[in-house]
């Protein structure tokens, strides 16, 4: 969303007004998740997208509406039915839950927009919690952030809100998440997290890596490639790559930035510079550590660390044999097997099959046989 961020601090710079429109909750099946975000300009120009179709139609015509009128936030839900979906050709049965939010010359989003595009250049992490919605309509908009050394910006008008806001920010900031939070009095907070982009360094430039860099890349990673051969990290190899790093296994990383948005794959090219890096790898505060290779490779490489001092407790974090298991067999196969296991854990999903379970379908299959058809599926 830094596009998006970036237009709206270049409006409010320049005097123009605009209005943010945020997916801040979904439920069942929809084309956009928490987060999508679409900037409406004055001339109903706008940037980014809320999953496209008559949604974001309406949506946009409501923003052009706040700004038409110089109208207050709103907070808005849209459900997707059988219809909408057949139409506009998205998926049905869910509901989206919009904060659409304007921003007049001077709004005091500008600093905070400022601040944001701050982290996802490198930055220090920030996070931002919002209200969307409220029973008094003044309240809608205030705003608190947190920077990752612990001062704020900002208020949400209550201590007891803003207590349960920072508990939620530090949870999600790191990772670049977001949450939504509903409390006793019907107030709601959209909580949203900004770092840099999700990093993904490839320590090894074999097949492996280098078909895994290609999914990486198409997923939104920024990419780094650590190899001790300059024929197998280079730019010709690896043009997906932010960087490439010619160095020794246990200090490649030195070169690279690394924080709790970062996910390290090892895969080199023998037993031996495996353990170097992975003994550099788990000595970083990356949120994911894998390591290519066998069980019993494995168990040899934690052998000699163990031994070297490093606890288990850190080496029980290491994702190996790295993937999930969909019994991948060429480099291909095994880089979307290695990626669904990092977006599985950046997302905190389960990994598992999502098909429907067996009562859902013999309850359309009764429901089918007396002419009673409609589907009855779980919202989520």
């Amino acid at each position: 969303m830094k596009e998006v961020i970036k237009e709206a601090v270049t409006l409010l710079e320049k005097g123009e007004p605009c209005v943010l429109a945020t997916v801040v909750r979904t439920r069942g099946s929809t084309p956009q998740k928490p987060g999508a975000k679409l900037l409406v300009r004055k001339d109903g120009s706008g940037v980014g997208t809320l999953g496209g179709g008559c949604v974001e139609g309406d949506i946009w015509f409501a923003a052009k509406e706040i700004m038409r009128h110089r109208g207050g936030p709103e907070f808005k839900d849209y459900y997707l039915n059988e219809d909408i979906a057949a139409r506009d050709g998205l998926v049905c049965g869910g509901t989206m839950y919009f904060f659409l939010d304007p921003m007049w010359e001077a709004n005091s989003y500008l600093p905070y927009g400022r601040e944001i595009l701050q982290a996802y250049d490198g930055g220090s992490v920030v996070g931002m919690a919002t209200v969307v919605r409220a029973a008094e309509p003044q309240r809608m908009g205030a705003r608190l952030m947190l920077r990752e050394d612990g001062s704020t910006q900002g208020s949400l008008g209550n201590p007891e809100l803003e207590k349960l806001a920072l508990e939620s920010i530090r949870k999600v900031a790191d990772l670049g998440n977001n949450d939504s939070i509903l409390t006793a009095d019907g107030t709601e907070l959209f909580i949203e997290g900004y770092t840099t982009p999700p990093t993904l360094v490839i320590m090894g430039g074999g097949h492996i890596g280098k078909a895994t860099a290609v999914v990486a890349k198409t997923l939104g990673f920024r990419i780094y490639v650590v190899d001790d051969r300059p024929e197998f990290a280079n730019t010709e190899r690896f043009p997906e790559a932010e960087a490439v790093v010619v160095a020794d296994y246990s200090q490649g990383l030195d070169q690279v930035p690394i924080n709790a948005n970062t996910y390290i794959i090892v895969a080199t090219r023998g037993h031996r510079e495996d353990d170097y890096a992975l003994e550099a790898a788990i000595g970083t505060p990356a949120t994911y550590v894998g390591l290519l290779g066998s069980r019993r490779k494995t168990l040899l490489i934690y052998k000699h660390l163990l031994k070297k001092g490093h606890s288990p407790e850190v080496l029980r974090r290491v994702r190996s044999p790295v993937g999930l298991d969909i019994a991948a067999l060429t480099p291909e196969e095994i880089a979307i097997s290695i990626m669904s296991e990092i977006i599985m854990v950046r997302r905190g999903g389960k990994g598992g099959p999502m098909q429907m379970a067996n009562k859902y379908f013999n309850r359309a299959l009764e429901q089918a046989k007396v002419g009673e058809w409609a589907p009855s599926v779980p919202s989520s």
